[in-house]
């Protein structure tokens, strides 16, 4: 494994996550059905006790920049709304839940109404159009497509500064899983699969502690803007998880047969990759020029030039131009049993970017992911591997080749550039503290919102 010499030095902050240690019935709605209207609701028999009103009506949701260091928490009791995919991983989601997450949350007190997903986006449209206040927080019981629907459907509310503050929760029922992977690592738990991760993950949701997340800007030269809560790839590893999706029935063994087709027609793809690293990052303030060229709503991306102009000078240009693969990852995990970034979680707005050049054998591609399910891959010591923590990046495919996946979600093949926005947004998640910031930055604003009351069912 190569280090690209300008991040030499750099990765060793990163902030390493340490080892310690019947009621409720599926909901399924009408296209124009709106989100505050529920079928049965669960509650413990505690009552809520009086909390401060905070945004989106979060009542004990502490809303503070997370660089400081404090630990938030949900209320308690609390009520939160599951999204569920019935369709996700191996088809197992809805008595998953009822079996391993719902006696759970009897326990801890946190009422639910379940909703189930219909169709590709139903979960963004969902949370895009429908009134949020009545929950604590929004529970995505699927896989990472299902969050990446719910992050850029909030993005996409007229109220996205109040709106993206709404605590997420993820509970593993797809076939990658990996942000759910990512937090149970940062929580300090062994690496698990299957049950054992969703009973993890449950268990953090009733624990009720929040962390702040990084959130990835992505700028295509369609003109389209996407936000990633989990990584981009191109190349192989996009390959990979994009044609196996008719094995999605096989759970994560999908990813394992997808590896070794590709593998059996290993392809080289070309472009040119170009990257901001941490070390070279200059604090910036948005100007006048970057909010004008900015027409979308959402945060301005303050060290990204428009993509006709060349990067910066103070860019690092890889000079190689064939890759197998581009991989941009916010997280520890590429998936439940891909331990893809073992340095260490990223710092709060940095993400771990990894390519590998043209040239590397078949037998070495495979020992690499073998070696990453356990985080070994960066000890093989591969010439064609680079790593280099970064802020933020600009990749052109030649002739539009090689697919682009989003969080697993497949997006068109064109120029496209990234930038980390740091503890932008609140998940469920563990014990650990929040990792330094490259470059410290406020939090969306937020304005007290009364809590409205539930709407009766339909």
């Amino acid at each position: 494994m190569r280090r690209d010499p300008a991040a030499e030095g750099n990765d060793a902050d990163a902030s390493t996550a340490r080892a310690p240690g019947r009621e409720g019935e599926p909901h399924r709605l009408h296209r124009d059905a709106r989100l505050g209207s529920t079928d049965k609701e669960l509650k413990a028999g505690a009552t809520a006790e009086g909390s401060a009103q905070t945004a989106l009506g979060t009542p004990g949701v502490e809303l503070m920049d997370p660089v400081g260091g404090s630990q938030s928490l949900l209320p308690r009791p609390c009520r939160v709304l599951v999204l569920l995919n019935p369709r996700g991983g191996k088809g197992k989601a809805l008595k998953l839940f009822q079996s391993c997450v719902q006696p759970l949350l009897v326990q801890a007190d946190i009422s639910f109404t379940l909703m189930l997903t219909e169709r590709r986006n139903h979960a963004r449209e969902l949370v895009q159009t429908g009134e949020l206040g009545c929950w604590d927080a929004l529970v995505v019981m699927s896989g990472d497509g299902v969050m990446h629907e719910v992050v850029n459907g909030l993005m996409e509310r007229p109220d996205w500064e109040m709106a993206i503050r709404k605590p997420l929760c993820s509970l593993p029922a797809g076939s990658g899983n990996a942000l759910a992977a990512s937090l149970n690592h940062y929580a300090g738990y062994e690496q698990v699969t299957n049950e054992d991760l969703l009973t993890n993950c449950t268990v953090l949701l009733c624990s009720r502690r929040l962390v702040p997340m990084n959130l990835l800007s992505l700028q295509m030269a369609s003109g389209l803007r996407v936000f990633s809560v989990l990584s981009l790839a191109w190349g192989f590893i996009a390959d990979v998880d994009i044609e196996s999706e008719k094995f999605r029935r096989l759970g994560e063994m999908r990813f394992t047969l997808g590896t070794l087709l590709r593998l059996a027609s290993l392809r080289t793809y070309q472009g040119r990759l170009a990257y901001l690293p941490i070390g070279q990052v200059v604090s910036k303030m948005p100007t006048s020029r970057a909010l004008d060229r900015q027409n979308q709503q959402g945060p301005v991306d303050a060290h990204l030039v428009p993509l006709e102009e060349p990067v910066p000078s103070h860019w690092t240009v890889v000079p190689e131009q064939d890759f197998v693969l581009v991989l941009a990852l916010l997280h520890s995990h590429l998936g439940s049993e891909m331990f893809a970034a073992p340095m260490g979680r990223s710092e709060a707005g940095a993400m771990h970017l990894f390519y590998v050049r043209a040239g590397v054998s078949r037998a070495t591609l495979l020992r690499l992911f073998l070696a990453m399910e356990k985080g070994r891959h960066m000890e093989c010591n591969c010439p064609y591997l680079v790593y280099v923590p970064v802020v933020a990046f600009r990749l052109e495919p030649r002739d539009g080749k090689g697919m682009f996946a989003v969080d697993g979600e497949l997006v068109v093949s064109e120029t496209v550039q990234g930038q980390v926005h740091p503890n932008y947004f609140w998940m469920v998640g563990g014990r650990g503290e929040p990792p330094p910031s490259v470059e410290p930055q406020p939090m969306p604003s937020q304005k007290p919102q009364q809590t409205p009351p539930p709407e009766k069912p339909l």
